[in-house]
């Protein structure tokens, strides 16, 4: 989750919104990719969740990245709670349960993107062993229980927290149970946006298909292959989904604007204070709402780019497009979410390939493929198939992508001499088996694990 900004610009009227997002398009030539992902910290003694405080706890572990990597500590009050590189444009967070995120800076190749993701694995490690703590790259957490579940000292989630309950059944399942990995890419004017946003939405179940990863809870089964992907059904209606409107004539940013505008906020933060705001809409705000509640307050572009990031749809408009729809797993699963979206929507002919494959799904059809994957994954029903059928054109359509943009380098796993296509292996033989990682560790567990929840600590920690 990003890092809430200060910008004391006061807004004058909605138009300055929609501008704010406009300033964001780029030419090509100053496209980049940006990839977060997310990991739960565990002890190796015991596999118990790791604490904020302590010698061996996640401040420790904080404490000790600094050190290392020479970046600017975050503070929320008296706690660290993240760290920013303040030359390369990346940052280390905390999610509410103590999932340790790194947000990728913006880079050009999928190269770089490795190189970045194995360093900071390896970095991580660094720290963490000598704490006799690991990390687990799952979509959900495999064993605790929310009880069991460590709260990190963040003022904003405090808010959320005491929020979810209000809106949805899981909102606290999604805030202290699940990982993620994202990808954040950029467009080159309204009408590329508008494009690029109407095929990720398309297209998003697929990838949660693909990477569904999350199908244990409290030590067993949980009934789902991308448990991570349910939670998010039953969050928070207001601010998640498909985005239907997306598809409608006339969309563009102004469209997105509105929807944002009428959404209740979580907070407004001046200095280091955290002032609830979840009963009022944005819109509600800047027509004075708050004036009484917390005097002298007056509505600042920095309160809408943190507006703008506590809404969850499955793709995400800020001044980039997110990629919402995947679960955290192996560390080349991790690059290979960047891979398969930079080879959907970087290469032109290949994005308007993309659009001509889902510009005939009905509103009703891609929310019955979002409905259906968290629990069937690639076996979902679609059309005359199944999702299976699609994903096979989508990696195909990916890899001609990556292979167009030819971009050569290497990266520890990556041989010598391979372009980009190379990342996108783990999803070629997904989709030549049929069988989800979820699929794979269910198998085991009911196999070799005998019943066992244990072992996935050891075979799958980073």
């Amino acid at each position: 989750m990003a890092r809430d900004t200060t910008d004391a610009r006061p807004i004058e009227s909605r138009d300055e919104l929609v501008a704010w997002i406009a300033e964001g398009a780029k030419p090509r030539e100053k496209w980049r990719l940006g990839t977060e992902h997310e990991k739960f910290g565990f002890r190796k003694a015991d596999h118990a969740p790791v604490p904020y405080e302590g010698p061996r706890g996640i401040r420790a572990v904080l404490d000790g990245m600094e050190g290392l990597l020479g970046w600017e500590p975050i503070h929320d009050e008296d706690n660290i709670i993240g760290l920013a590189d303040p030359v390369g444009g990346g940052a280390i967070s905390l999610e509410p349960g103590g999932q340790f995120e790194l947000s990728g800076a913006p880079v050009e190749t999928l190269h770089q993107t490795c190189s970045e993701t194995f360093a900071h694995l390896a970095q991580v490690r660094e720290i963490a062993e000598p704490l006799g703590l690991g990390f687990l790259g799952l979509g959900a957490s495999p064993k605790w229980t929310r009880a069991e579940t460590p709260v990190m000292p963040k003022s904003r989630y405090r808010i959320m927290a005491n929020y979810m309950p209000k809106v949805g059944t899981k909102g606290l399942d999604m805030m202290f149970r699940t990982s993620t990995v994202q990808v954040n890419l950029d467009f080159g004017s309204e009408a590329d946006m508008v494009k690029k946003m109407r095929v990720s939405l398309a297209l998003q179940p697929v990838a949660t298909a693909l990477f569904a990863n999350s199908p244990f809870l409290e030590g067993k089964p949980n009934g789902f292959l991308s448990f991570r992907s349910e939670v998010w059904r039953d969050t928070d209606r207001a601010r998640t989904g498909m985005l239907p409107f997306a598809f409608e004539a006339g969309f563009g940013y102004e469209a997105y604007v509105d929807w944002a505008l009428d959404i209740p906020m979580y907070f407004v933060k001046r200095g280091a204070t955290y002032h609830d705001a979840t009963h009022v809409t944005f819109r509600q705000f800047l027509d004075g709402a708050l004036k009484n509640e917390i005097p002298g307050v007056e509505p600042e572009i920095g309160d809408w780019t943190n507006h703008l990031g506590t809404l969850f749809p499955e793709v995400r408009l800020k001044r980039y497009i997110e990629q919402r729809g995947a679960d955290a797993g192996p560390w080349r699963r991790l690059l290979a979410l960047p891979a398969l979206w930079v080879g959907l929507l970087y290469d032109e002919g290949v994005l308007d390939e993309a659009w001509e494959l889902v510009k005939g799904w009905s509103a009703e059809e891609r929310q019955a493929m979002r409905d259906g994957v968290p629990r069937q994954a690639l076996k979902t029903p679609f059309r005359d198939g199944t999702v299976l059928d699609v994903a096979r054109d989508v990696v195909a359509l990916a890899k001609k992508g990556l292979a167009r943009r030819n971009m050569f380098a290497t990266c520890g796993a990556a041989p010598l001499a391979e372009n980009e296509t190379v990342y996108l292996a783990p999803l070629e033989e997904i989709v030549a088996t049929g069988e989800t990682l979820a699929e794979v560790l269910l198998r085991k567990f009911h196999g070799e694990w005998g019943g066992n929840i244990e072992p996935v600590f050891e075979e799958y920690a980073y």
